[in-house]
């Protein structure tokens, strides 16, 4: 009686496990059925496909048929055309050397009985040039020309000598034509040669003709034993020592 309750007892445990066993084994065939299907749907969203365009961070290797290798050495200029003349420049092209400066003596400055100045420099051949200048305005130029020369400014009467020397007086003048006593002892006869040109004879104590003052266009000034003459082209004449 106990045995046949044992064996059945049995009977039902080993029933018993082999339901709880075929349960785990479909339990897991599903799982695994499950796992399965799973893998397959997602597998296209995680492997791509070898059919599929290359991912754009990957960037595209490029043959040597379309890329060429960068030039290390730069093409040589060609040569020129052997018939090519060479230009010969002849001597109408050729540019002589500039002349070097002329150099200029230096001036110097002399007040005049006026208060302007006169600005005195050589120009060469014993010859001088003198500026008259007031307030910084040139007033009228003296030059020599192998002999001296005069001016009469305003009755203000300037000879610049040969030796570039400047003798400046005021006033004393005479209106020519006529004969005037004139400094020094000396007598001038003035006589009109034509528009804006006359001639002053200088005459000594005897009457005799020392020397001539020639106006003609132009003042004329002269020297004669420290006495200076002015003779303008409007006929006064005025000496001075």
């Amino acid at each position: 009686m106990s045995t046949l309750t044992n064996r059945r007892s049995s009977a039902v445990r080993t029933v018993a496990g082999s339901v709880l066993a075929a349960a785990l084994l479909v339990s897991t065939a599903t799982a695994c059925s499950s796992a399965s299907d799973a893998n397959h749907a997602a597998a296209p969203a995680t492997t791509p496909s070898t059919q599929g365009t290359t991912p754009a961070t990957t960037p595209a290797t490029p043959t040597t048929s379309d890329t060429a290798a960068p030039a290390t050495t730069p093409p040589a200029p060609p040569a020129p055309p052997a018939s090519t003349p060479t230009a010969t420049p002849t001597a109408r092209h050729t540019t002589p050397p500039a002349a070097p400066p002329k150099a200029t003596a230096p001036g110097r400055t002399q007040t005049l009985v006026d208060g302007s100045t006169a600005e005195i420099r050589a120009v060469g051949n014993q010859n001088y040039v003198a500026k008259i200048v007031h307030d910084g305005a040139v007033y009228g130029t003296l030059e020599t020309h192998d002999s001296d020369a005069g001016v009469d400014f305003n009755d203000m009467f300037i000879v610049l000598s040969m030796d570039g020397t400047v003798h400046s007086w005021m006033g004393g003048g005479h209106q020519g034509p006529g004969t005037f006593k004139l400094a020094g002892g000396w007598t001038a006869k003035v006589t009109k040669v034509g528009e804006l040109h006359y001639r002053a004879q200088i005459l000594g104590n005897d009457g005799a003709v020392n020397g001539t003052l020639e106006a003609n266009q132009q003042d004329a000034g002269g020297v004669a034993n420290g006495v200076y003459m002015v003779l303008s082209t409007g006929g006064e004449i005025s000496a001075h020592m």
